[in-house]
């Protein structure tokens, strides 16, 4: 038999990455420690594997690999300037391509910085809008005091979470007023020096919102509503009258649904009072969603939004017809939003495009992005994980790169 420190020894004495220069190649960052120290992972798209793993995301190691590596033609990579500046560098013939994902987050981000500074005028829309949802006009809420409710277990976590939050913010602050670098906020706290950017550009505590997304079920809750309010409880009863009218899903949706109303159902004068609506509650990252996907129960407040700054309605405009142009490829609409965007708070990140404008162009004309490099980089991370303590890069290295 054979140890585990001994098939460890053998394998480090093994010379066993091969030199092997892809055609097309991704490139991305992968977490030793988030927010303190990175390295990179180098993949070939065509042959859907992992081919070398570097130790830190400089621009140095990456032009050195690449200097090693003569022969690529596409690069395909984030927005990170280490990785594009060594790519010019070292690779001057190779297509770079943004990935369109990042550049879809990066707009998103830059749209909820812009509500940020926004966000009284946000809260004051969502109050504007708010009304009561009642199923039918005889439903009514029910008079007199209601007794305290315990916090549930996920309230109680919640509410830890966000003192915890709040105790961070609190010592940020005070390090940004004795005149502290977010630089050295950041590893002196261990917090990632955007959250620290971020917070102090914003000026208050960023409450979290939890958004609900739509469902399966949202074409048919008027339905549900008016058989709830009619009496019929049963969900498989309910799931069976969805399905003759088309509905695909398991009956265990119907009855999550049905289970989270029937503890809050009251009865007035024979009818149930309905819980209302997911709550717009007005916050800059909800507000970012809702601008971009435009869903119906939103409009109410999204036109008030536009009502009261229009400058919001214009700068969503322009950020849906971003994602309209990564999503369906049109590279013919690129210089249109250009100038559409130059009057707008999205000027700053055109700019930013602008400046990367060959990579862009290339990820509307051609197929490659990272997005099977971000899988391989999950993969990296379980391994990781698996030799937690024992094991140096030059392992991992090895188990990554010829894992199947």
């Amino acid at each position: 038999m054979t140890c585990g420190d001994t098939l460890i020894r053998q394998l480090r004495r093994r010379k066993s990455i091969l030199r092997v220069t892809p055609r097309v190649l991704g490139i991305d960052d992968w977490a030793w420690r988030k927010g303190q120290r990175y390295g990179t992972i180098l993949c070939d798209l065509e042959l859907h594997k992992v081919i070398d793993l570097l130790p830190d995301r400089s621009t140095a190691g990456v032009k050195a690999w690449l200097a090693d590596h003569t022969g690529v033609a596409v690069i395909s990579r984030d927005r990170a300037n280490a990785y594009a500046e060594a790519a010019r560098e070292a690779a001057p013939g190779a297509v770079q391509v943004a990935d369109r994902w990042h550049l879809l987050r990066n707009l998103t981000e830059t749209l909820q910085g812009i509500l940020e500074s926004k966000h009284a005028l946000l809260s004051q829309a969502a109050k504007a809008v708010a009304q009561p949802n009642l199923a039918s006009p005889q439903m009514v809420t029910a008079t007199g005091p209601e007794s305290p409710r315990p916090p549930t277990r996920g309230e109680r976590v919640r509410e830890s979470n966000r003192s915890r939050r709040l105790a961070r913010y609190e010592a940020v602050m005070e390090l940004v007023r004795r005149g502290v670098s977010q630089q050295e906020i950041s590893r002196r706290l261990g917090i990632d020096r955007r959250t620290v950017r971020r917070w102090t550009r914003v000026g208050h505590f960023p409450e979290r919102v939890r958004v609900k997304h739509g469902s399966s079920l949202d074409p048919f809750t008027e339905y549900l509503e008016r058989r709830f309010g009619e009496g019929c409880h049963n969900a498989r009863r309910l799931w069976r009258e969805l399905c003759g009218q088309g509905f695909r899903g398991r009956d265990g949706i119907v009855r999550q649904w049905v289970r989270h109303l029937r503890p809050k159902l009251k009865q007035v004068g024979g009818a149930p009072l309905l819980p209302a609506k997911a709550k717009i509650s007005g916050s800059p990252r909800q507000t970012a969603w809702l601008l971009l996907q435009q869903p119906a129960e939103a409009k109410d407040y999204l036109d008030e939004l536009a009502g009261r700054c229009p400058d919001i309605g214009t700068c969503a405009a322009v950020a849906r017809e971003f994602v309209r142009m990564i999503r369906e490829r049109d590279p013919q609409a690129w210089y249109a939003w250009l100038q559409s965007a130059k009057n707008t708070a999205l000027a700053r990140f055109a700019q930013s495009l602008l400046r990367d404008e060959a990579a862009v162009l290339a990820a509307l004309q051609l197929p490659w992005s990272n997005g099977q490099v971000e899988g391989h980089v999950h993969r990296l991370k379980l391994i990781k994980r698996q030799m937690y303590g024992q094991a140096k890069f030059d392992l991992l290295r090895l188990r990554v790169v010829h894992a199947a």
